[in-house]
C-alpha cells in the first residue's frame, strides 16, 4: 500500500477522531517528556497531524510555532478549518522536500504507515531537518527486526512497517542524533516511542 492509498483510507474514517471514542490525551504525556529536553522553541512540525490539533495545541502552548503535514486531504482540510492561522501541508512525507529547519518534530502514530523501504530515508530526512539540539519524537512498532504487515483494525485495510528498535536507533545515530528516551509506553503491546536529539 502506498502513501496515497493510506491517505484516501484515512479520508474515509475522519470521524473516528471527532467523538468520545478517541482519547484526546493520547500521546500528550510522551510529548511533554520530549519537550523537557528542548533548548530552543522555534518552529515545530507535526508529521501526520490529523484533524484533532491536540499535539499542535500543546506545541503552541509550549512556545513553538507549529506546522502540520498529513497525507489525508480530508484530515488537512479539517485541521485547517480548526486552526486557520497555522501552516498545513497536504503532502506525502516520503516525497516532500523539507525546506525548513525545526526545533521540534513529532511523528506520532503516522510514519509507521510508510513503505518499509522508505523508513530509512524518511527518518534521515526528518533528522536532517532538526536544528542543532532539536528534538524528534516518533512512535513505531517495537519489534526486534525489520518487518511489515496489514490489518483492518481501524476499518479500511492499513499497512504498517518498522525497522525494529535497533534499526531506528541506528538511523538516528547515523544522522548525528543521540537517543534521549525509548519506551514501550503501552506494554505489553509493542507500541514504542523514541525521543532523539540532534547533536549540536
Amino acid at each position: 500500500m502506498n502513501p496515497e492509498e493510506t491517505g484516501k483510507n484515512y479520508d474515509t474514517i475522519t470521524g473516528r477522531w471527532s467523538d468520545d471514542r478517541f482519547n484526546m490525551k493520547n500521546g500528550i504525556d510522551q510529548h511533554q517528556r520530549a519537550i523537557s529536553f528542548v533548548k530552543s522553541r522555534g518552529k515545530a512540525l507535526d508529521v501526520g497531524c490529523g484533524r484533532t490539533g491536540r499535539i499542535m495545541d500543546l506545541l503552541a502552548k509550549e512556545g513553538f510555532k507549529p506546522e502540520g503535514l498529513d497525507v489525508s486531504e480530508k484530515m488537512i482540510a479539517l485541521a485547517r478549518s480548526r486552526n486557520p492561522e497555522w501552516n498545513f501541508y497536504h503532502e506525502d512525507i516520503c516525497s516532500y522536500l523539507l525546506s525548513e529547519k525545526y526545533d521540534f518534530i513529532s511523528a506520532w502514530d503516522s510514519i509507521w504507515h510508510i513503505p518499509l523501504d522508505e523508513q530509512v530515508s524518511v527518518i534521515s530526512k526528518l533528522a536532517r531537518a532538526l536544528n542543532p539540539d532539536g528534538i524528534m519524537i516518533f512512535s513505531f512498532g517495537g519489534v526486534n527486526g525489520p518487518g511489515n504487515h496489514s490489518d483492518d483494525t481501524m476499518g479500511p485495510m492499513m499497512y504498517y512497517s518498522s525497522l525494529g528498535i535497533n534499526g531506528f536507533i541506528q538511523v538516528f545515530l547515523d544522522n548525528g542524533c543521540t537517543i534521549k528516551h525509548l519506551e514501550f509506553d503501552q506494554y505489553p503491546e509493542l507500541h514504542t516511542y523514541i525521543v532523539a536529539q540532534k547533536i549540536a
